[in-house]
């Protein structure tokens, strides 16, 4: 069996909110418009799927979408100016072995601007 691809959907209670964080901030281009869902490509691999008839499904900090960059600094500050809800500054994480930050979407998911160190 050969994989040609990977797409994680979850749900959205307002798809232009939504695509102005993940288009227009963060930058992720769209892979195709279904309507009810909107699907981005991760540059790297994979894609992203937000639809508006799933729930919006969260707990505490999960579940965790994390997007890999080698600029984690300059998207802490798009994401600052764009006056997104920041955890905190990116910091490094010697457990894991990386430099990260924590930021809320609009639907309040959990992305975590991480860079492998």
């Amino acid at each position: 069996m050969e994989w040609n691809g990977l797409i994680v959907f979850l749900g959205t209670g307002d798809l232009k909110e939504n695509a102005g964080f993940y288009e227009g901030i963060l930058g992720l281009k769209l892979y195709k418009d279904q309507g009810v869902c909107r699907i981005y490509e991760v540059p790297g691999g994979g894609c992203l799927g937000f639809c508006t008839h799933l729930g919006v499904t969260q707990k505490d900090r999960a579940p965790i979408i994390t997007i890999l960059t080698d600029d984690v600094d300059l998207c802490y500050e798009r994401l600052l100016d764009a006056g997104c809800e920041i955890a905190e500054a990116p910091r490094e994480n010697a457990k894991f072995k990386i430099y990260h930050f924590f930021a809320k979407d609009p639907d309040g998911y959990t992305v975590e601007i991480q860079k492998f160190l």
